[in-house]
């Protein structure tokens, strides 16, 4: 049996259902927040990105929800049975939307339904919904779900899924309401504790209390996000008394800000690795060149042993000493062993190795090395274009002559999608907690259509390794499932189908009397923000 269905079970519906709304009383006060990322769009179900989910987990609910230690609890579905591959959700009652309507299982059915529907998602939410095989509304509480097969991961897959409003979200679109749509605000209609006021892009986006949320009152009458990827100036705003809280603040200043009487510092372990992806696809790649600028008629990125060197070249406990301040962890593979499905094999980062590197370059007949672009995002992650400078310095001393082009996030992103790389530097948070969630999205051979491989944009492929993963896809025993996804892990590792950096420690900075303690997936959920007790 599941490990998610037997601990959602074991705990108890009621005191779940009592712990989601626990967030205190509320009080007369506005919580403004310092973003470092603005989210890309305000549809649930068009970008599969942090700063767009925790907006979204904000306004709508899931079925099934996620604690801050990703384990599942009871949201809309306040209990649920299965018998083979059929799900049997029932539906908590007396829960309305934030226009007053009454909230049924036609809206989870309409939900689900327009996932696919959504057009060019730069990270499809079919991910999620891959295993899904039907999806029926039995009674106005009940909903059935039947899998294609065994699916121990549905829960934490139904997560990632708020619930649209059918009345408000349907529309002449194939999609109901289109992105763009959503985006103005028209449709925006969820029962999560906060409400859509108002956006405007670069400036602040403003959500109010949701009188009508079926749990508990959140602290606060109203959220105000504002983007601020400059991290000195998050900080400037937060000692200013501009902003209440503010998500990473640069490395440098964590120093000052924890000694600052008038300020409290959390720091959270993440399961947000940082990676590499390389294109293991094209015959010719874009942005590879030779010594004179003239592109390489043979993509090196497919030699094994070019990806081992530049893997070997990365000293990874030097950044994290000197570029991350101390907030990241080495990383040898996707998820920290010993979380579900990580290995002993890769528990620890590859130590650098520049004479072994430049070696491994020369047997692939490189022995002059290359030029090449490494692309990363500028304020997505903690100190990302930072880290992509030191890369670069770390593989040109191998010979690989390394120039960043480091873009802020929407335009990384769209360049990312359109293969406009050679080789990225991005970071994946593993929402389930296990091993699937990385190598299904990041490393399994790309069928966006089936949900597969939604984010390898390396375009990695290893029918052997897909073999193990789908297997494990479909394996409800957890020791079983473990060990294939081990084994899957393992199998990308060795290839250097992909390159851990690191994991993050998440941080944040927030006024003395706030408190927040943050999670492990790294989003800031403003319905978990109080008051110091």
């Amino acid at each position: 049996m599941s490990r998610w269905f037997t601990r959602a079970v074991a705990g108890g519906f009621t005191a779940m259902a009592m712990a989601l709304g626990a967030h205190g009383s509320a009080v007369a006060r506005d919580l403004v927040v310092g973003l470092k990322t603005e989210p890309s769009s305000l549809d649930p179900q068009y970008h599969s990105l942090t700063p767009n989910t925790q907006i979204a987990l904000t306004i709508f609910d899931p079925l099934v929800a996620a604690d801050n230690q990703l384990k599942p609890r009871p949201a809309l579905a306040e209990s649920w049975t299965v018998d083979g591959n059929v799900w049997t959700f029932k539906l908590r009652p007396n829960v309305k939307f934030s226009d007053g309507t009454p909230f049924t299982a036609d809206d989870v059915v309409f939900t689900f339904d327009r996932v696919p529907k959504v057009p060019n998602s730069p990270s499809p939410f079919t991910l999620y919904l891959k295993d899904v095989a039907k999806t029926e509304a039995v009674d106005p509480l009940t909903v059935r779900i039947t899998t294609k097969g065994p699916s121990p991961l549905l829960l934490p897959n139904l997560g990632q899924l708020p619930i649209l409003s059918k009345k408000a979200a349907s529309g002449a679109a194939p999609e109901g309401k289109t992105t763009t749509e959503l985006n103005a605000g028209d449709g925006l209609i969820g029962t999560g504790p906060y409400k859509f006021v108002s956006w405007k892009r670069g400036a602040e986006l403003v959500l109010a209390r949701n009188d009508n949320y079926w749990g508990k009152k959140p602290v606060w009458d109203k959220v105000v996000y504002k983007p601020m990827t400059n991290a000195a100036s998050r900080v400037a705003a937060l000692l200013a008394g501009d902003v209440d809280m503010i998500e990473d603040p640069p490395t440098d200043d964590l120093p000052k800000l924890k000694s600052d009487k008038n300020l409290y510092v959390q720091q959270t372990p993440s399961v947000r690795v940082m990676y590499i992806a390389m294109d293991q696809f094209n015959e010719v790649s874009p942005g590879i060149t030779d010594a004179e600028g003239k592109p390489l008629a043979k993509n090196p990125m497919k030699d094994m042993r070019v990806r081992e060197a530049l893997s070997l070249a990365i000293d990874r406990k030097a950044i994290e000493d000197r570029v991350m301040g101390g907030v990241s962890k080495p990383a040898g593979n996707l998820l920290p062993y010993p979380m579900f499905g990580a290995s002993k094999t890769y528990a620890e980062a590859p130590k650098a190795d520049v004479n072994k590197a430049k070696k491994l370059l020369a047997d692939a007949g490189y022995a002059q090395g290359f030029n090449i672009t490494l692309g990363a995002p500028s304020g997505r992650y903690i100190n990302d274009s930072k880290v992509a400078q030191a890369i670069a310095s770390m593989w040109s001393r191998i010979g690989v002559k390394t120039n960043v082009e480091a873009s802020a996030p929407p335009v990384f992103f769209k360049n990312r999608d359109s293969y406009k790389y050679s080789a990225y530097l991005a970071g994946w948070s593993v929402t389930s907690g296990e091993m699937s969630n990385a190598l299904g999205s990041l490393a399994v051979t790309s069928d966006p259509a089936k949900g597969l491989g939604t984010t390898n944009r390396g375009r990695y492929s290893n029918p052997a390794m897909d073999k193990l993963y789908m297997e494990a896809a479909t394996t409800m025993d957890d020791a079983k499932r473990a060990e294939l996804l081990s084994k899957a892990a393992d199998m990308v590792m060795a290839d250097y189908g992909l390159l851990p950096v690191h994991f993050e420690l998440s941080v944040w900075a927030m006024k003395k009397d706030i408190r927040y303690a943050g999670r492990s997936d790294q989003m800031t959920e403003a319905q978990d923000v109080t008051l110091k007790q």
